[in-house]
């Protein structure tokens, strides 16, 4: 019930409000959050690497419905990479992108231009781009778009949702040679037709869509804070005979971070996930709905406390 109400504050106007008002907001927000600006994902993504993690970066900013905010989304996102590139950070530094931020309520066309324009400027940075999965309702046009990028760029990423009850043929339809998948819980209302709404299912879901990818021939990105989904991770590696080099682990900035630093050292693949941006509202409460327990943390802010 907890998760749902914040996932429906998520999109509520009247909360929003409370929430970038309340005192020390910003205190909170920037354990999840890099900054608002280029400078400060580079500089994150700067120490994040010099520890031996890789990272993805995401502008904030989704469910754009003005053209012009879109191409200046795309824009954003070139410019990011032309600095990563010039750092020399390609190698270990990609982008995440949110098809909504990009112009996709506006038609799957426009989003797959802007898109395009992304995954060149990557190409030239020489990383990657993986297109994030939103609300339930987008999950065919996104596949769709992310099949037609790979035609040009074969290592554009997807995500699979694995609160979805489509999770697991989906996982199928993606574990071949070359193709990365993230694979993560799911951040995202949605009704019980569509979606597994009990932790236990959800759970069992991912192992099941994690089994499918790991003994698949793509590259799987495993995007767990779970320590139990995490051990499973490995020990499939082990039976499927996968070296480190050949799948990923993947947290979000500001959690868990001691974990990131010692599957690093283990000599494990781990990605953070580095959002930054004005935009960070929706992006926050979805935080807070996947870990309540933050909400402690949060809540002391609105009293002053924080």
């Amino acid at each position: 019930m907890l998760r749902q109400a914040l996932l429906f504050a998520s999109r509520s106007g009247g909360a929003r409000r409370i929430v970038r008002t309340a005192p020390f907001t910003g205190d909170v927000v920037r354990r999840f959050v890099a900054g608002e600006t280029v400078e400060d994902a580079a500089r994150v993504t700067g120490d994040l690497t010099a520890e031996g993690l890789l990272v993805t970066l995401d502008v904030l900013g989704e469910d754009t419905e003005d053209g012009g905010r879109a191409e200046a989304n795309a824009e954003h996102y070139v410019a990011l990479l032309e600095r990563l590139g010039a750092a020399g950070l390609g190698a270990r530094a990609e982008v995440s992108v949110k098809l909504s931020a990009i112009g996709s309520s506006l038609g799957e066309e426009l989003a797959l231009e802007n898109a395009r324009r992304i995954c060149g400027a990557a190409r030239s940075a020489s990383t990657t781009v993986t297109l994030d999965m939103e609300e339930h309702t987008t999950v065919d046009a996104t596949l769709r778009i992310v099949h037609e990028l790979r035609r040009d760029f074969p290592d554009v990423g997807a995500v699979i949702q694995a609160y979805l009850r489509r999770a697991e043929e989906h996982c199928a339809d993606l574990a071949y040679e070359g193709s990365r998948v993230r694979l993560c819980k799911g951040a995202y209302a949605a009704p019980e037709a569509v979606a597994f709404t009990d932790k236990e299912e959800i759970d069992k879901s991912f192992v099941r869509c994690m089994k499918v990818l790991m003994a698949g021939k793509g590259y799987p990105m495993l995007a767990t804070h779970d320590p139990r989904l995490i051990d499973i991770g490995g020990a499939l590696a082990v039976l499927n005979e996968r070296g480190a080099d050949t799948f990923e682990y993947q947290m979000l900035y500001g959690i868990r971070s001691a974990e990131q630093r010692r599957l690093a050292d283990k000599g494990a693949q781990v990605r953070v996930y580095v959002a930054y941006g004005q935009d960070w509202y929706e992006y926050f409460m979805r935080r807070l709905a996947e870990r309540p327990s933050n909400l402690k943390l949060f809540a002391r802010s609105l009293v002053g406390r924080a």
